[in-house]
């Protein structure tokens, strides 16, 4: 519900996201071998765990867990879809580590009901979906029966737009929005992100930058996700190791356009950026 210019708190395991009073981090664990970011850990429970710990002591607000790479194929590279099954077989062994031994809240970052039907039942808190619900037809009943919070993102298999981009991706999220809402998703549990990198050229990727306010208008918190992206690299002719500094600045451009969570696989680095934003932007 938005009221008095904000967003009801919504709880997230054990933590309360008072939503405006500050920017959250979530950080990123990618249980993979083929993560665009370069830092992907497979079968290093001990690694996975240490980071998670580190993580949480550096001040992240979140850890969002993904068994899947993401990134788009490419001529060069072919991103190989993996089964549920071999999902959960990755992602449930941190996950009841994780449990265990750290105090804020996880996300489980899939598309598959199956494998967030798992996650979820083993503890983890939320699910992030990079296709919003929209891939596999059971996710909603998931989301419903679980009442948890959940991630939209704007995606499509092309980067392709007829009219204006921020019309075409506002209308969607609303669309999307609206519809698992009908369906029992609670509207206190829905965060919304405008899919940096996904289904969006270079040029698409500025240009959302450039309009989130925009995003504001369907009375959500907002979720960023430009750590490490390719556009930054493009920008900064920097490897995918050497983008703190441009992800870093597409943080504290986010937080001034109103972003609520940022999600980053630099937390130590990004929490310091949140903060002196904050303070500027939000006076706290």
């Amino acid at each position: 519900m938005y009221i008095n210019g904000g967003f009801e708190n919504l709880k997230i395991g054990d933590s309360e996201f008072k939503w405006g009073s500050k920017t959250y981090i979530m950080g990123v664990i990618n249980v993979t071998p083929d993560s665009f970011s370069g830092d992907g850990l497979v079968n290093d429970i001990d690694a996975m765990v240490k980071k998670a710990i580190s993580f949480e002591n550096t001040g992240a607000d979140i850890i969002d867990i993904g068994g899947e790479s993401t990134r788009p194929s490419t001529i060069y590279s072919k991103v190989r879809d993996i089964s549920w099954t071999e999902e959960v077989d990755r992602v449930m062994p941190i996950i009841e580590e994780l449990i265990k031994v750290i105090t804020i809240p996880i996300s489980i970052d899939t598309s598959k009901a199956k494998v967030a039907q798992s996650a979820l039942d083993a503890g983890v808190h939320m699910v992030n979906d990079v296709w919003g619900l929209q891939k596999d037809i059971d996710m909603v009943n998931v989301i419903v029966q679980k009442q948890c919070p959940v991630v939209i993102m704007h995606n499509k298999e092309k980067a392709c737009y007829s009219g204006d981009l921020m019309s075409e991706v506002v209308g969607y999220l609303n669309h999307v929005t609206e519809n698992i809402i009908s369906k029992g998703v609670e509207r206190d549990n829905i965060i919304i992100d405008p899919g940096i990198g996904f289904g969006k050229q270079f040029h698409h990727n500025i240009e959302v930058l450039q309009r989130l306010k925009e995003l504001k208008e369907l009375r959500f918190p907002i979720l960023l996700g430009t750590s490490r992206k390719s556009f930054i690299g493009q920008i900064l002719d920097l490897s995918v190791d050497r983008r703190v500094e441009g992800t870093a600045a597409t943080v504290a451009l986010g937080i001034s356009n109103g972003v609520d969570i940022v999600r980053v696989h630099d937390v130590e680095e990004i929490v310091r950026v949140a903060k002196v934003s904050d303070r500027i932007v939000r006076g706290i």
